[in-house]
């Protein structure tokens, strides 16, 4: 369901992508800093929410990172661009065997990661200039609270840019 909501994010921005057919998939084997051969990166993070599997404790996080590789297809025709997603994840502070839980981010912050994205293809696959970026849509969601970098996929990987 989750890669429902983001292929129909990246769908409703479609025109700004020159017509040309796009996908999203979400690839847990994405190593932040190495794209592959022809593919650009871009890092976000964002608000999202987490659940406990073992104890079905639920807490939010403002410091989810969000990789994104993306490749343009100009040899096919229409050309078709992938988009491969890994989010980070997160795990339970109170559970001792507690496992890596997926982020759920809220509509409206799926849209803003997918329209910073589409900003980042236009520029790098479409050679647009796109100028100083008007930066008006914000991330939903409120949290206070340090950030617990021993319980964060992204601070181990050394991807959270806001670790302390």
């Amino acid at each position: 369901m989750a890669s429902m909501l983001w292929n129909s994010a990246l769908q409703e921005r479609a025109s700004e992508l020159h017509e040309d057919t796009w996908n999203i998939v979400f690839d847990e084997s994405i190593v932040a800093h190495t794209p592959a051969p022809g593919w650009y990166q871009y890092i976000s993070g964002s608000f999202a929410r987490f659940s406990c599997s073992l104890c079905k404790r639920s807490w939010m996080s403002k410091r989810v990172q969000v990789v994104f590789h993306f490749y343009l297809n100009t040899a096919s025709s229409p050309k078709s661009g992938t988009i491969k997603v890994r989010r980070f994840k997160q795990k339970c502070r109170r559970c001792a065997e507690a496992q890596m839980e997926d982020p759920n981010f809220p509509v409206e912050n799926i849209d803003v990661l997918v329209e910073r994205l589409v900003g980042k293809i236009r520029m790098r696959c479409y050679r647009e200039n796109l100028g100083e970026t008007n930066r008006a849509s914000k991330f939903h969601g409120r949290v206070n609270g340090p950030h617990e970098s021993s319980h964060c996929e992204a601070c181990r990987e050394g991807v959270c840019s806001q670790a302390t």
